[in-house]
């Protein structure tokens, strides 16, 4: 049964940083992109970090600079880096990856406060 499993949410103060873990049960990992979104109440799902299988990453510009995602396809892992963390980054975080098929986490809660 493929599986992801995220860690590393929690609660940080404004400015503060936090690494999130996502744990893949993928076969054929490194040939999948992967990707962090995030969802806050009342609001869509929105994309924060993609990397493609060829270790290409692209950001939205509300965390370009801030947040970095990395993968180490030996351990079937990906990470969020993120850094200077503000309010509106408060969300739940979810572990995403693609190829032939789509799968996602349960999701992390990360709670900024101020």
């Amino acid at each position: 049964q493929v599986q992801l499993v995220e860690s590393g949410g929690g609660l940080v103060q404004s400015g503060g940083s936090l690494r999130l873990s996502c744990s893949a049960s993928i076969t054929s990992f490194d040939l999948h992109t992967v990707a962090w979104y995030r969802q806050a109440p009342g609001k869509q799902r929105e994309l924060v970090s993609r990397m493609t299988s060829s270790g290409w990453a692209n950001y939205p510009d509300s965390v370009k600079g801030r947040f970095t995602i990395s993968r180490d396809n030996n351990s079937k892992m990906v990470f969020l880096q993120m850094n200077n963390l503000k309010t509106e980054d408060t969300a739940v975080y979810y572990c995403n990856a693609e190829y032939t098929s789509t799968y996602w986490g349960q999701g992390t809660q990360v709670t900024v406060s101020s």
